[in-house]
């Protein structure tokens, strides 16, 4: 058999190629290692040429063989009303495709697996995902009525019969292509979507093995489409990123969990050799997973951690190091330090909003995982168990996140800030940005994804969200920062005020630094400096909780009105006359949802290399109060550009805060 390459340049594919010369096997017994323990009546049947009887023989092996699954226990189903209602409609040829894609399309009688609805490839691609067999197949479990069993089958022979595999040649799909050329094979096999039904597949096998429908025939069918999958997945690796994540722990459920098949153990060495090359090269040292992506940073921890118990229920949990262990550890104190109060995390990248039963069933998991973290412990219990973290701030250095907080409770104030080095394709052009958690509220959110890819115009739907104007940092003329590689230059924590000063060279000639001060574990004060011979407009973005702002455009101010009184007052001090614009706000919570917010920009015209500096003040107000009076500014005779120090004097009320910082930076 040939090497099938597959070349994907870009995380979500700006092109695809699948080159292949590999051939089908022509039978079961082309691909089954008769030599594998418990398969001796099934040789000797063979041998003798008892070909339909030796069919038969491995069937019943299947059936008594051990349901030892990390995932699933077919004793114990339980069936969600959603479980219900999804099987139900995949059983009218309704398929739940995504939680975005709702309600679910209808794909035919004669189903069409190439219906294209919404001209998203994302849809497209998470048809070939099949969600909606598993709740069958639980629902089965669970009534044990045939008629799921016999959709299941008609639809799994019905994929196979009209999604054919790569044949001989190429197929290539680059991103301004009219959507409606694209190669169905490029969605159909896509190596993400082979490994979900990979793993899929490892539990819709036991779910319908003892049916009276699952019989010796489809058994034989069912196992050469599986082979096809881990053949295709093991010689069409993506090169990198979360994908890659993915791909190398399902080959290892499929090593795993068909031990009998010939490319069985090829499959299973090849899954447990990238995780473990993967863990080094994706994770920082810090714990944080380079995609830079909350969300994703998740799904590399679940990768990780199913990969694992899938070793230690096969046995073979020896041939992942400590080091694989204590990696996965860190990562989840990345996750305790971002996540705030109410059990959700930053919408940076690509993230998505998560719900805090979700968040809170992570932690359980991780508990299990790591009985004897207690920090661990105290988050999966819903903070009831054990005292908090002993720290609040914490920096990640290496993957560029940065938690200020002054407590753990719901009535904490938490901000977290994400700078840090360039990352892949659910990365944003947004180092600076932040969010802001005060006693429940978002002031701050960072806009989300709203899209993935797609046609021209969901393109441009996505690409809204990801300009560097829509978060809350700052722009030379509107444009999107050219380099995202910001650097720490100072992290300092004491009992008063926390301090974090990071830089990054946003444009050619304009570097973009930024300290911020947790002033009495309180408020905040930001210095946006822009250095360099740029000019043109400078302008720092705020992106503000829903709900309505009081403009104030000649002091540069604004102030949030929420009724319950916990509000906020921002204003701005700027080196140059500057002016204040209202500007299109969103949020996406989830993909193909937004919700309108105001968002504001303050900018200058910088005219020379000469440095323009922004201090921004956020202020906690309460139950009403007048907007407090403020003001700012940087002392005159440490102005100079790129200074190893900084102080500033802020007045809040005729009370002087000194801040600054002088160190070797």
């Amino acid at each position: 058999m040939k090497r099938i390459i597959t070349i994907i340049i870009s995380s979500f594919l700006s092109v695809l190629v699948f080159a292949s010369e590999h051939k089908d096997a022509d039978n079961i017994f082309d691909i089954i290692n008769l030599e594998y323990k418990g398969l001796e009546k099934v040789k000797s049947l063979y041998l003798q040429g008892e070909i339909t009887k030796a069919k038969e023989a491995l069937l019943t092996y299947y059936r008594n063989k051990d349901a030892n699954h990390p995932d699933i226990n077919i004793d114990s189903i339980i069936v969600s009303e959603a479980d219900q209602r999804i099987a139900d409609q995949g059983m009218e040829h309704k398929f739940y495709v995504h939680e975005a894609y709702q309600p679910s399309y209808f794909y035919g009688k004669d189903i069409n697996w190439e219906y294209w609805p919404v001209k998203e490839n994302e849809l497209r691609w998470q048809l070939h995902r099949t969600k909606w067999w598993l709740p069958m197949g639980k629902v089965y479990q669970l009534t044990k009525d045939e008629k799921y069993v016999k959709e299941w089958i008609y639809q799994y022979k019905d994929w196979i019969k009209k999604n054919p595999p790569p044949s001989k040649g190429k197929i290539s799909y680059a991103a301004n292509q009219q959507v409606e050329k694209i190669d169905n094979a490029v969605f159909a096999w896509r190596p993400l979507e082979v490994g979900q039904r990979v793993e899929d597949q490892t539990m819709l096998f036991l779910l319908f093995l003892k049916s009276p429908n699952f019989k010796a025939d489809f058994l034989e069918i069912f196992l050469l489409n599986y082979n096809r999958h881990g053949e295709h997945l093991i010689n069409n690796y993506s090169e990198a990123g979360n994908h890659l994540l993915f791909e190398a722990q399902r080959l290892l459920y499929a090593g795993s969990c068909f031990p009998e098949l010939k490319e069985a153990p090829k499959w299973r060495k090849s899954g447990i050799h990238v995780l473990n090359r993967e863990l080094e090269k994706q994770v920082y040292q810090d714990g944080v997973h380079y995609e830079l992506d909350p969300s994703y940073h998740l799904d590399a921890i679940h990768i990780f951690m199913q990969a694992a118990r899938m070793a230690k229920a096969k046995g073979f949990e020896k041939e992942l190091p400590r080091s694989y262990f204590y990696t996965i550890e860190k990562m989840i104190d990345f996750v305790m330090n971002i996540t705030f109060p109410d059990y959700t995390y930053p919408l940076f990248s690509d993230a998505r909003l998560t719900s805090k039963q979700r968040l809170l069933n992570d932690f359980k998991q991780f508990a299990g995982f790591f009985p004897e973290n207690k920090e661990i412990k105290y988050w999966a219990s819903d903070k009831l168990v054990g005292p908090p973290p002993a720290h609040l701030s914490k920096a990640f250095k290496h993957g560029g996140f940065y938690t200020l907080r002054n407590g753990w409770d719901t009535q904490s104030t938490q901000m977290v800030v994400k700078a840090g080095p360039s990352a892949f394709w659910h990365n944003q052009p947004d180092n600076g940005t932040f969010e802001l958690f005060i006693k429940g509220r978002y002031f701050f959110r960072d806009s989300g994804s709203y899209m993935y890819g797609g046609d021209e115009e969901t393109l441009k739907k996505r690409n809204w969200f990801r300009q560097t104007s829509v978060h809350n940092t700052l722009t030379l003329n509107n444009e999107n920062i050219k380099t995202t590689q910001s650097k720490c230059l100072l992290w300092q924590t004491d009992e008063d005020t926390d301090i974090l000063v990071v830089e990054n060279q946003s444009y050619p000639n304009l570097k973009h630094r930024r300290s911020i001060f947790f002033v009495d574990h309180k408020y905040f004060v930001i210095v946006d400096e822009a250095m360099g011979d740029a000019t043109g407009k400078v302008a720092v973005h705020y992106q503000m909780g829903e709900g309505d702002l009081i403009y104030d455009h000649n002091n540069l101010k604004v102030a949030t009105q929420y009724k319950d009184g916990n509000n906020v007052a921002v204003q701005v001090f700027a080196s140059q006359p500057a002016t204040m614009r209202e500007e299109e706000g969103w949020v996406s919570y989830r993909i193909r949802e937004k919700n309108k917010r105001p968002a504001y920009s303050v900018s200058v015209d910088k005219k020379n290399k000469m440095s323009s500096r922004f201090i921004t003040v956020i202020y906690p107000t309460a139950n009403n109060e007048p907007l407090p009076t403020i003001n700012a500014q940087i002392l005159t005779e440490e102005k100079s550009p790129s200074s190893q120090k900084m102080t500033l004097l802020v007045t809040i009320e005729n009370k002087q805060y000194k801040l600054g910082y002088n160190h070797d930076i």
